[in-house]
């Protein structure tokens, strides 16, 4: 589908330049949702087919990031998914994070402090140097929510894997416009409320395999078991064989709005929005004077930002005079224009 006949899916308000806030939703998803809710309040609508909205996302999640749905669990947020992640770690073990690290992943690790997991903190910029035979596990997200600032993926990747330690990634601000091979890493997590445009509380990893074998599901439910259908009630342990075995009983509507969004953003395709994205925000650095980049996300310093961006009707983050604004599919050259407008009025 092309990105001009996609937008007409979404009805934003003028001014919206603030996805890594959180992503609007599509009408195909909002539909769906809203139909689930007026069945829900009249009680005429069966659960099943909520929940098999999870599964429908599962399949779009994993075919976004390039892996097989079977390695891909779900959940509500980041750092739940992390947590098994973080607690398989050996007593003892190194994990080293950027300074400036968002803290869904950095307090998974931290929590373990004290049964000896050390956390090392480095600038970003170090990452890849910064890896080295102490290392157990190499934390980071594949792109700053504080600036946007895009890892070298590949390259941590590289020198992980040269002193043998784990990699994982939140990819968050960076899943559903940024293209990327989930399966080089050993865990990948995000939030889908971001750039993939889902209601707040859906959630998904990456768990490669041979991770698994390390992990214990310690939040297994029924909705984990290789039958959900067939695990309502008492033993024996009966768990899913791949990464099901992860998943936590998913909320019904979060994930009956998910699925479409999901299958949509599939369908206009992840090049195609990287394309979109990232030409947006360079037209918005174009107009403020500076260099042109690679993200989506864009950090710019510009004095009493807030007040005029407000002015102007424009919604972006602000911190501390430090403009932080997103573009995404439904962001349009007017957006843009507004917001330069308004920023050097």
């Amino acid at each position: 589908m092309q990105i001009a006949k996609a937008q007409q899916l979404w009805q934003p308000e003028p001014g919206w330049l603030n996805t890594a806030t959180y992503g609007l939703p599509p009408e195909p998803a909002w539909t769906a949702l809203q139909e689930a809710l007026a069945g829900w309040r009249a009680g005429r609508m069966s659960w099943e087919g909520w929940s098999e909205s999870a599964g429908r996302a599962r399949s779009a999640f994993a075919g976004l990031v390039g892996v097989a749905a079977a390695d891909v669990a779900i959940g509500a947020t980041t750092s739940q998914l992390l947590a098994p992640v973080a607690a398989a770690l050996p007593s003892g073990a190194t994990v080293v994070v950027p300074e400036v690290e968002f803290t869904s992943n950095l307090f998974p690790w931290l929590v373990q402090q004290e049964r000896g997991v050390r956390v090392r903190t480095v600038p970003l910029a170090g990452l890849v140097d910064a890896i080295d035979a102490d290392t157990d596990l190499v934390a980071f997200s594949l792109v700053q929510s504080a600036d946007g600032a895009i890892a070298p993926y590949e390259k941590v990747v590289a020198a992980a894997r040269a002193h043998g330690a784990l990699v994982a990634v939140d990819a968050t601000q960076a899943c559903g416009w940024l293209p990327f091979d989930a399966g080089l890493a050993d865990a990948v997590v995000v939030s889908a409320y971001k750039w993939l445009m889902c209601p707040r509380g859906t959630a998904f990893a990456y768990l490669a395999p041979e991770l698994r074998e390390r992990m214990r599901p310690d939040a297994a439910c029924w909705y984990a078991g290789a039958d959900p259908y067939a695990s309502y009630y008492g033993p024996p342990l009966r768990l899913a064989d791949d990464a099901r075995r992860f998943d936590i009983s998913p909320a019904w509507f979060c994930y009956v709005g998910a699925a479409p969004a999901l299958e949509l953003l599939a369908e206009i395709g992840v090049p195609a929005v990287h394309a979109h994205d990232v030409a947006l925000a360079n037209r918005f650095l174009a107009g403020l004077g500076r260099p042109p980049g690679e993200s989506a996300i864009v950090s710019v310093d510009v004095p009493d930002a807030q007040q005029k961006l407000e002015r102007a009707g424009v919604r972006a983050a602000v911190r501390a005079g430090r403009v932080r604004a997103s573009f995404h599919l439904y962001t349009t050259e007017q957006d843009v224009h507004r917001a330069v407008e308004a920023l050097t009025a």
